[in-house]
């Protein structure tokens, strides 16, 4: 067969494993590799690259993507299914192995529904993908952002400041919490749970009161405050959408540093660490969770499983239906954040 590999949405530390694995272990099975650029835009505007041996040959530890990808929806182009499904026939392009997060997945999912063989691999550093217990890319996002916070305790310390870290987490709030916890944070918020800016700011007060000079608090993009009647909002960077309908999140910190400090009197800065927190090198955990996924993936296209993705189960990795996966996003566990709580303050 000849099999075309993309990877779509934001990019994930962890990328190019899962692109090593694809085309080594596809090879070894006897197939031809290409690499579909700019994930699903490629396909459309018929951008390819052929994949072999060399191709993949010390991408392992590098962080992005070396087929470069792009938010492009399928469905969101006029006649977007059909001109796929007649590239990938005027290609000779028999099947494809999408590797991404929710969007590029429900677009699979809907490609694999329309007769396209193809199979994914979970791909989001927030980890918010359900029928899979981790995704790569998390691992390093959180241990960049666990590092940012080590290194903010000490100029905090200094200043007798209080810092706000924004992390990244539209709906899902598993960065901040994993990262809080490590990193000692003395507050976190999440989108799963509201936050009251007078319970914040009184935390803070209690700590000063007990003798500490300054506060670290761990928010997520998509950190939302409670509010006495209708739906809270999210902080947004501006009003436009992408293709699949998501506006830009940003400014939480920034809106909490400023309330905390006109509240509180305490002097208070904020720290974003965006997209710091996607780029660079892979953890070695990230590096063998791709591995992993890849090689099942592979596995699938031999046993020609269309319409299902690789997963983590436990320690093992497992095939799942992608209309699954794409289901419902995957909130944090809330007793997670019920140990958090215990170390506030």
């Amino acid at each position: 067969m000849k099999i075309g590999v993309l990877t779509g949405g934001g990019d994930a530390p962890g990328l190019n494993a899962v692109i090593r694995a694809v085309v080594r272990k596809c090879i070894a099975n006897g197939h031809e590799l290409v690499g579909i650029r700019e994930g699903w835009r490629g396909i459309l505007e018929n951008k390819y690259d052929p994949l072999d041996r060399n191709s993949v040959s010390g991408i392992l530890h590098r962080g992005g993507t070396i087929l470069g990808t792009s938010r492009t929806n399928v469905y969101k182009v006029e006649g977007g299914e059909a001109q796929v499904i007649k590239n990938m026939a005027d290609n000779g392009i028999d099947a494809i192995v999408a590797i991404g997060g929710e969007d590029t997945l429900g677009v699979a999912s809907k490609l694999a529904k329309a007769g396209v063989h193809i199979v994914g691999v979970p791909k989001t550093i927030d980890n918010d993908l359900s029928a899979t217990d981790f995704t790569f890319g998390f691992d390093t996002a959180v241990n960049v952002a666990t590092e940012a916070i080590d290194r903010l305790h000490t100029t905090a310390e200094s200043h007798n400041r209080v810092i706000v870290v924004e992390v990244m987490g539209r709906h899902a709030g598993w960065i901040a919490a994993y990262s809080g916890i490590a990193g000692g944070a003395d507050i976190i918020l999440v989108p799963e749970i509201p936050y009251d800016i007078d319970e914040v700011c009184s935390i803070i007060r209690k700590r000063h009161e007990g003798g500490k000079s300054f506060s670290i608090i761990v928010a997520s993009e998509g950190a939302v405050a409670k509010k006495v009647a209708g739906d809270s909002e999210m902080i947004l960077q501006d009003q436009k959408l992408d293709s699949f309908g998501h506006v830009r999140l940003g400014g939480i910190g920034n809106h909490l540093a400023e309330e905390i400090e006109k509240r509180t009197g305490f002097e208070t800065r904020s720290t974003v660490l965006g997209h710091i927190q996607r780029g660079g090198t892979p953890t070695a955990y990230d590096r063998v969770l791709g591995t992993r996924l890849g090689f099942c993936a592979a596995e699938l296209v031999e046993t020609n499983k269309w319409g299902y993705m690789a997963a983590l189960k436990g320690t093992s990795i497992d095939a799942v239906k992608l209309e699954e996966a794409t289901r419902e996003l995957k909130t944090i566990d809330l007793q997670l954040m019920e140990v958090a709580k215990t170390f506030f303050g």
